[in-house]
């Protein structure tokens, strides 16, 4: 699904390399919680990795698509057909309705307007938001709803690749296991790569590889 090789990454700030990856991949359909303390380079990494940003030196490779060889407008067409993010900040737009928030992502997908409208139906209700919930303004839900709501918007177009950054962290026990049960099952049901970042190592048995952020340093696989 994903190749980094020589990849050396550092902001303009600073010339000591952030990053300095020889070599990481990981396959289509495998569940990779990625861990690290504040500060080394995790979200850096996903950003990397969704093509916000570009490295200095190296090469990733997303699907058949070296993505820090394109535009920044390709890598932004690119990351909205096949990429999927739940960030800690959730980047709803407040005064639009919840269902207006997905159908900015549902656009850029293959499904007609009315199966991908389904599908986020579908998605909210197994998240525990209801119909009356997705017309309401984004600004209107809770911290917790809006962060499901974010989780929806990065599902709907079942993405060749998944990144979440701290996804768990407004939720509450019961919605947090929701949420891991939905991961899964997106996982069970397509060939999506998943990248989750957390703190909560209480969560990694659920993945199929735990990697710490200070072993791809060393070139671990």
């Amino acid at each position: 699904m994903f190749v980094i090789n020589d990849l050396k990454f550092h902001y303009p700030d600073d010339d000591n390399d952030l990053l300095n990856i020889p070599h990481w991949q990981v396959a289509a359909g495998e569940s990779v919680f990625l861990s690290a303390p504040s500060g080394t380079g995790k979200s850096t990494l996903v950003n990397l990795l969704a093509g916000i940003i570009t490295p200095q030196h190296g090469t990733i490779r997303v699907m058949d698509s070296v993505i820090n060889h394109l535009s920044s407008r390709q890598r932004d067409a690119f990351r909205a057909r096949h990429i999927g993010m739940v960030f800690q900040q959730f980047n709803l737009i407040p005064y639009l309705s919840v269902m207006d928030n997905i159908r900015l992502a549902s656009r850029f997908s293959d499904m007609s307007r009315a199966e991908a409208d389904e599908r986020s139906h579908t998605l909210l209700q197994m998240l525990g938001l209801t119909t009356l919930d997705a017309t309401r303004q984004a600004e209107q839900l809770s911290v917790g709803q809006q962060q499901r709501v974010a989780i929806v918007r990065a599902l709907v177009n079942e993405p060749a690749l998944l990144l979440v950054d701290e996804p768990t962290s407004a939720l509450d026990a019961a919605h947090r296991d929701q949420f891991i049960g939905l991961l899964m099952q997106q996982l069970d049901t397509s060939r999506t790569s998943l990248v989750f970042v957390s703190h909560d190592s209480s969560l990694k048995h659920h993945f199929s590889r735990h990697v710490h952020i200070g072993q791809l340093q060393h070139d671990a696989d």
